[in-house]
C-alpha cells in the first residue's frame, strides 16, 4: 500500500477512537436506561480502561508501599494502622504523637515559666540545665570536673596515685594568669592531657571548684596541699583563705610543721603566729609529733631562738626524738653515729651547759650522743674553777617575760572576811587580741605566813581547758602571789572564758575592791564580767582572782 494511504490509515483509526471517546458518555446512559451493556465495547475502550486499570493497580501497590515504610519508621504506630487505613496519614499520626508527648512531659515537669514559655512557642522540648540555673555562677559550677565540652584535661598526682581531671581552657585562663600563658601565651600547651606530679589530687581539685564557683571547701588533711597548688598556679584569694584556715587551726601540736611551711610559702603572718605558739607553748610544740616531721633547717632555726619558753633538757630530748625520726626517714638505723650524723651542726646549737649538773648527768651524758671528751669537758665546766672552753652555747636562753593584768584598784582586809571553806571564787574576762594564759595571782593570808592549797581551772563554754592542783605560802602582806596551769593556754579574742580557784586555808585572806570592768594592758585589753559559777563572794566589783598572768 503506497504511504500516503497507509497514513491515511493511521489517521482513520485515530479519528474513531476519538469519536468513541466523546459518545461514551451518552452510551453508558443509554445502557443503564436499558440496563443493558454493549456485548463489546469498541477496542479503543477496551485499550483506555486497560490504561486506566493499570494505573490504579500501581497508585495502590505505591501506598502498601508507604504502609509498610510508615510501619517499619513508626512501630509504636502499629496501633493505629486502623485509623491509617482508614484515610488518617503518617504525618498525621505524627502530629497526635506530638501532642501526646507535649502533654505528658507538660503533666511530670514542674510548670515554670521557662516551661511555659516553651510551651507558648511550640516548643515541646523539656528544659535544658541551662535554663535552670539561670546564673552565670550556678553554670559554671555544673561544668567542674565535667567532661562536657571539656577541651583540655590533667593527669594530677605522682605516678601510680594520679586521677584523671577534665577542664576547660577559657575557665582556668579566666581565674590564673600561670594557666592563661599555658593555654594562650606564645609557648601554649598544645597537647590535650597535662601531667601535674606535684600536686595532691584532692588540692587540685578544690583548686578547680574554686575557679569554677568561687566556693572554698577547706580541710585539716587538704589545706598545706591546696595552699601549694594556690601558690603555684598564683591563685591570692584561696592562698589567703588557707592561710586564715591555718591561723585559726594553729597549735602547740601543729605549730612546728606549719612554720616550716610558712617559710616555704613566704608567708609572713603565719611565720608570727607559729613563732608566737612556739614562744609560749614550747615544751608543748617540742614534744608533738609534729616536730619530727620538719626539715634540718627549720630545726637549726628553731634551736637558735631565743625566746623558746622552756627548759634546755626539753630542747635537748626533742632534738634527739628529730634525730631517730630522721634516721628513719633516710632508711638509717638509729646508731650513735648516724643520729650524730644527721643531726650536723644543730647538735651544737643545743645550750647543754645551761642545764642543771643533776639533769645533764642524768639526761645528755648517758644518751650517748656526746663524746667522752665532751661529756668530760663539760663536767668540768659545771666543776671546775678553770672552765675548759665548749662548742655549745653558754648563755641561757630569754624566754618570755610573763605580764599580769590587775583588775582592782585597791585591796583590804576585814575580820571575818574572805575565809574560804572548799567555796567557789571565779570571773569571766575577754581579750581583744590573742593572748596565752599562763596562770593565776591571788591574794595571800592577811594574817601573818599562811599556806594554802589551790585548784585553779581555765574553761570555755564549760569545756575545761586547763586545770592544776598546787599550793602556794603567802608572806602576810597584800601582795598577788601567782600559781601557774601545767602549760599556757592559748586564748583567743572576742570570746568569754571563765577562770576558777578553790582555796583550802585556815586565815583570812585581803581581797580586791573597786573592780574594773575593763583593763588595758600594755596591747591587749582586758573585759569582765561576773560569773555564775562563783560561790565564794567573788565579781567584778571584789573579791579573790586580783590577776591573770599571760604571753602575748
Amino acid at each position: 500500500m503506497p504511504t500516503a494511504d497507509c497514513r491515511l490509515l493511521h489517521h482513520g483509526r485515530i479519528m474513531r477512537c476519538l469519536t468513541y471517546l466523546l459518545l461514551l458518555p451518552e452510551t453508558l446512559k443509554k445502557s443503564k436506561k436499558v440496563g443493558k451493556l454493549p456485548d463489546r465495547l469498541p477496542v479503543c475502550y477496551e485499550i483506555l480502561t486497560l490504561s486506566l486499570t493499570s494505573k490504579k493497580q500501581q497508585q495502590q501497590q505505591q501506598k502498601q508501599k508507604e504502609k509498610k515504610m510508615a510501619a517499619e519508621l513508626y512501630p509504636a504506630a502499629n496501633t493505629n494502622n486502623t485509623n491509617l487505613a482508614n484515610g488518617t496519614t503518617v504525618a498525621d499520626a505524627e502530629k497526635t504523637k506530638e501532642v501526646q508527648v507535649s502533654q505528658a512531659s507538660s503533666s511530670s515537669a514542674a510548670t515554670t515559666p521557662t516551661t511555659q514559655q516553651n510551651i507558648n512557642n511550640n516548643n515541646v522540648d523539656p528544659p535544658s540545665w541551662q535554663c535552670s540555673h539561670p546564673t552565670l555562677r550556678e553554670r559554671n559550677a555544673l561544668m567542674f570536673n565535667n567532661e562536657l565540652m571539656a577541651d583540655v584535661h590533667f593527669i594530677v598526682g605522682p605516678l601510680g596515685a594520679s586521677q584523671k581531671v577534665p577542664a576547660h581552657k577559657y575557665v582556668l585562663a579566666v581565674g590564673s594568669s600561670v594557666f592563661c600563658a599555658m593555654f594562650y601565651g606564645d609557648l601554649a600547651e598544645e597537647e590535650s592531657e597535662i601531667h601535674i606530679p606535684d600536686v595532691e589530687p584532692a588540692a587540685f581539685l578544690i583548686l578547680l571548684k574554686y575557679m569554677y564557683s568561687d566556693e572554698i571547701d577547706l580541710e585539716a588533711d587538704t589545706v598545706l596541699a591546696t595552699l601549694y597548688a594556690a601558690k603555684k598556679y598564683i591563685v591570692p584569694a584561696l592562698a589567703k583563705a588557707c592561710v586564715t584556715f591555718l591561723e585559726t587551726s594553729l597549735e602547740a601540736k601543729n605549730a612546728c610543721v606549719l612554720l616550716s611551711q610558712s617559710r616555704l610559702f613566704e608567708e609572713p603572718e603565719l611565720t608570727q603566729r607559729c613563732w608566737e605558739v612556739i614562744d609560749a607553748q614550747a615544751e608543748l610544740a617540742l614534744c608533738s609529733e609534729g616536730f619530727c616531721e620538719i626539715d634540718l633547717q627549720t630545726l637549726e632555726i628553731i634551736l637558735r631562738r631565743e625566746t623558746l619558753n622552756t627548759k634546755e633538757v626539753v630542747v635537748f630530748e626533742a632534738v634527739m626524738s628529730w634525730a631517730t625520726a630522721e634516721c628513719k626517714r633516710q632508711a638509717l638505723g638509729p646508731t650513735t653515729r648516724n643520729r650524730r650524723d644527721v643531726l650536723g651542726k644543730a647538735l651544737f646549737l643545743v645550750r647543754i651547759p645551761t642545764m642543771s649538773l643533776e639533769e645533764f648527768a642524768n639526761g645528755a651524758a648517758q644518751s650517748d650522743i656526746l663524746t667522752l671528751e665532751e661529756t668530760h669537758n663539760v663536767f668540768l665546766w659545771y666543776t671546775a674553777a678553770k672552765k675548759p672552753q665548749l662548742d655549745f652555747p653558754l648563755s641561757a636562753r630569754k624566754g618570755l617575760a610573763p605580764q599580769r593584768c590587775h583588775r582592782f584598784q585597791s585591796s583590804a582586809y576585814r575580820s571575818n572576811q574572805w575565809r574560804y571553806r572548799g567555796r567557789c571564787d571565779s570571773i569571766q574576762f575577754a581579750v581583744d587580741k590573742r593572748i596565752f594564759i599562763a596562770g593565776l595571782g591571788l591574794y595571800g593570808s592577811s594574817g601573818g605566813k599562811a599556806e594554802y592549797s589551790v585548784k585553779i581551772e581555765l574553761k570555755r563554754q564549760g569545756v575545761i581547758l586547763a586545770q592544776n592542783l598546787t599550793k602556794f605560802v603567802s608572806d602576810g602582806s597584800s601582795s598577788t602571789f601567782p600559781v601557774w596551769f601545767e602549760h599556757p593556754v592559748q586564748v583567743e579574742q572576742d570570746a568569754f572564758y571563765t577562770v576558777s580557784a578553790v582555796l583550802d586555808g585556815n586565815e583570812l585572806s585581803y581581797f580586791g575592791q573597786e573592780g574594773m570592768t575593763e583593763v588595758q594592758c600594755g596591747k591587749v585589753t582586758f573585759q569582765f564580767q561576773c560569773s555564775s559559777d562563783s560561790t565564794n563572794g567573788t565579781g567584778v566589783q571584789g573579791g579573790q582572782i586580783p590577776e591573770l598572768v599571760f604571753y602575748a
